[in-house]
Parts: C-alpha cells; structure tokens; sequence
C-alpha cells in the first residue's frame, strides 16, 4: 500500500533553558496531549508510537507516554542525534503508509545540560571518531567545542570559496530574532541586529560569535499523523498531507571530500531533497515556507544551497537581497529556528513539523507566511541521518 499520510495533530510547548524546565514525563506529556486535542482524538485510537530523545536512558519514551495512558501499544524508542523528532516521525509515516496501522505518534523531547555537547560514553568508540580526526586535519581549533568546529569549519570553507562575509551569517541571526520575536514559543525573543550579532563575544575569530550558536534547550513537540480513511470515519478536520519524504545518511564523500560542508551533511541534504523534489514533480521554487536546521548560522547559509533554495555559491546573494524572509523568495525559520526558538535535539524535528503544519493551517498568527501551500522541513543529524519533509495544504 502507498496511501496518503495526513498530519491529524501536532503539539509543542514553550522551550526553556536546561534547569527550568519540567522533568521529560511532564514535558513530553504535555506536548502529546496538545496533539492529540489538536487532532481531536483519544490516546486509545493511537496505534503505535515513536518516541525520539538522545540524552536519556532505554525506555524512556514508555516513560513519558504512561503519563498520557498504557493502552500496550508498541513504543518503540528512538536516538538519530539532532534528526531524532524527524526520524520519529519517518518511521510513524511509513507505519501509516504502508498500512500496518491508521493512526501513529511521533513524540520528541530532550532534557539537556548546560554548556557545550559531549560525549556521554568515555570508555568505546565514538560515533565521532572519524569526523573528529577529519576535523582536525581540515581546521584544527581542537581548544574550540567539536559542534563548534564541525559547523564553524562548514561556514569558514564557504568564506574561502566564495569570498562570503562573517556579517552574512550574522543577517541570518538577526533575522531569526526577529522572526522569533513574533513566536510565543521561542526561547529568545529578544530582536538582535547584525551589528550585535558581531559585537557578541567571539568563540571562534573571524569565523563566529556566541549568537551564531543555538542554545542547549529543554522542550517536547509532537504529531498524530493518520490515513485519510481514519480522518473521515472519526470527523478530523485534517487539513495538511505529507506529501514526500525522505531519510538519507552518509556516503563516501563524507570524509573523502576533505571538504568541511560535507562532513556537516551538504550531500545528505542534497540527496534528501532532491528525492523528496522528484517524488513530488516539484521544484524549489515552488515552496512557500521552509523549516530549516540553523543549528549554527553557518549551517543556514550552507542548507540553502543543499535543499536547491539558490544556486551553490549564491547563498550570500540570497542573504544580502532578502530572500530567505518574509516579502522574500521563501520565508525560512518563520518560527525563529534553532538559533532563537532553541534546539531540545530530540524534539526539533517535530517542534519544526508543528511551525510547519500550523503556516499551512493559517493558524501562525503574526508570523502567517501569506498563502503558504508547500512547506518544506529540513532537519539533520550528524554521524549521520537527514530527513527532509514536504508538507501540502488540501484544499477540497
């Protein structure tokens, strides 16, 4: 079976700081009820889940759903880095597609730590080894955090190329601020100028600033996703379809490149893309709206050339004539992305799938990209995993 896949609900609740947050029951709870009450159904007529976090022990989705109720449907747990929520929900879709079930949750939440990312497993291998040692080969810096490096070494082989300007990447954090500004769910609302954005103390010189970086953050997000039949037989008002999807990771290029855009995921976004564009006989140009993961400004300005949003090399063009805003070619990160609505790893994914679905609804408010149809949702994780998903509003 290859049946339509509706996004029924969606959920997310306001992202904090690490320490201010409720415990990861309470929070992924939260989030799963609004999705549920968005969807307007019971927990009972869900039938499976998929339940995606990072920093946490097995079983932890069983944890968290038991708060919402214990129908004894199959949890399963899981762990893709900052693609976890996204990868939730691939594998809630393809449930639902296929036909083993009629009605999937996708849940993602993080309870993060203060400061930078680090390994939590000190006596095996890393995940990382090989992007470490490429890393140092290609930019050194070891004194600076490893994400750091990854992402500050994408942008800086960007800026040897074509000549691009630390203060493009400080547009780009601006103009998450002031599209955050707009969001009562982001973390930072604060609106920040390009020249605050330069002035912020340096992490890395002549390559980036502290407001480049996203913050550790806490949060759960959310999706009940269903097939039409479902929608019709329970009165769901389901008005938004996912209408392609694709999951990629590594290949050989990775590290045989030698080029620090690849070992960030350039050709896993661009793969992705390109096989949602082609299974949907669509093109860039044609999306409205797009959720992208700023994880770092560098990795915005990067992912518009990976999903096909400007010509490779154009990204800066695209920056500096404001395409990537509203009154732009397409609105990127209207809820303020990575960089100010924060980044709880395992609930970015559907964190961006709720911004997306609720532009497409008309239920954005302030931040309403206009006559938003398409909607596109970029989300990566490094070591590797990248979904890319193509939301459709259906219009009867």
């Amino acid at each position: 079976m290859n049946q339509d896949v509706w996004v029924a609900g969606v959920g997310m609740i306001a992202f904090t700081k690490p320490g201010a947050n409720a415990p990861y029951p309470d929070m992924a709870a939260q989030a799963t009820r609004q999705a549920l009450a968005d969807a307007g159904i019971t927990y009972e007529q869900v039938e499976q889940a998929y339940v995606g976090y990072v920093y946490g022990d097995s079983t932890a989705g069983q944890r968290a759903l038991y708060e919402v109720g214990m129908s004894g449907i199959p949890v399963v747990n899981v762990n893709n880095n900052c693609s976890t929520g996204s990868t939730a929900l691939f594998l809630a879709r393809q449930a639902v597609q296929s036909g083993a079930v009629q009605c999937a949750l996708a849940l993602g939440f993080e309870h993060m730590s203060p400061g930078a990312l680090g390994s939590v497993y000190s006596d095996r291998p890393s995940p990382f080894d090989r992007f470490n040692q490429i890393t140092d080969e290609l930019v050194g810096q070891g004194e600076i955090p490893l994400a750091l490096r990854y992402f500050g070494g994408a942008g800086l082989a960007h800026m040897q190329q074509y000549g691009t300007k630390l203060s493009t990447f400080a547009k780009i954090r601006a103009k998450a601020s002031r599209h955050a500004a707009n969001n009562p769910l982001a973390l930072f609302r604060t609106v920040v100028s390009e020249d605050e954005v330069l002035a912020a103390p340096t992490v890395w010189p002549g390559v980036m600033t502290r407001l480049m970086a996203c913050p550790p953050t806490c949060g759960a997000a959310a999706a009940v996703v269903c097939t039409p039949e479902f929608a019709k037989r329970h009165g769901l008002q389901a008005t938004v379809r996912i209408r392609a999807q694709a999951m990629t990771t590594d290949r050989p290029a990775t590290f045989a490149a030698r080029d620090m855009r690849e070992v960030v995921g350039w050709s896993m976004a661009h793969e992705a893309a390109q096989q949602v564009y082609e299974s949907a006989s669509i093109g860039p140009e044609d999306i409205d709206v797009v959720e992208l993961h700023d994880c770092f400004a560098h990795n915005e300005l990067i992912s518009y050339e990976a999903l096909g949003l400007c010509p490779v090399g154009g990204a800066e063009k695209f920056v500096v004539d404001g395409d990537n805003t509203y009154g732009g070619s397409v609105v990127t990160n209207p809820s303020g992305g990575l960089l100010s609505k924060g980044h709880p790893l395992g609930a970015t994914g559907l964190a961006q799938c709720t911004e997306l679905v609720q532009q497409l609804r008309g239920q954005a408010g302030q931040r309403q990209v206009s006559d938003a149809r398409l909607a596109l949702q970029h989300n990566l994780g490094l070591g590797g995993a990248c979904v890319v998903t193509l939301y459709e509003k259906v219009v009867a």
